[in-house]
């Protein structure tokens, strides 16, 4: 099974990736994720993605397909679900690309919305909690216009295949919500 989750920032993305992951027994793909462990080892790719991440803007796409076409072919015979990827039109096209070079297609794709004031209260609450630096709320409000510009047309982009799913409740009732549309 090959999903793909989506949403803005403070949606539940990965929260929810990784309840998905354990009952379908996928591979856990956090993009933010991938490039945290590069920016720790202070690889070349990591250094150039760490001054991206710290300002709340987005890794360029040609970074991230490089890193994600290299992952997701060593992954190729396991279940996946991405999460933080794509997040423009270019990467989704690449991903496409990723995708048919190895036979295989996105099985879902996961649309979390949740309303932009209980988002950016979210990720306030996350950066007391976290010590991310990518958690200033400057940081968070840009990340929300950033994620209007250039990520909300992956709706439109994924549109027929796309489940809708609102992110507003407990963690347990989003999952359920998943689950019921899923299956």
């Amino acid at each position: 099974m090959k999903l793909l989750i989506m949403g803005p920032p403070g949606a539940g993305k990965g929260t929810q990736a990784k309840i998905l992951a354990q009952k379908f027994n996928l591979v856990h793909l956090s993009t933010g994720d991938i490039l945290r462990k590069e920016i720790d080892k202070a690889s070349k790719t990591g250094l150039k993605a760490q001054t991206y991440m710290n300002a709340g803007n987005l890794v360029p796409d040609k970074v991230l397909l490089a890193m994600m076409n290299s992952t997701l072919t060593e992954l190729k015979d396991h279940g996946v679900i991405l999460d933080g990827f794509p997040r423009t039109i270019p990467q989704a096209m690449g991903l496409s690309k990723i995708f048919q070079s190895l036979n295989q297609t996105i099985d879902g794709i996961i649309n979390i919305e949740v309303d932009k004031d209980v988002l950016i209260n979210r990720l306030v609450e996350r950066a007391k909690n976290s010590g991310r630096a990518d958690d200033t709320e400057e940081v968070i409000i840009n990340r929300q216009n950033v994620y209007s510009e250039l990520t909300a047309p992956l709706i439109e982009f994924y549109q027929s295949d796309i489940i809708t799913i609102d992110g507003d409740g407990s963690i347990e009732k989003v999952t359920e919500r998943i689950l019921k549309r899923i299956h």
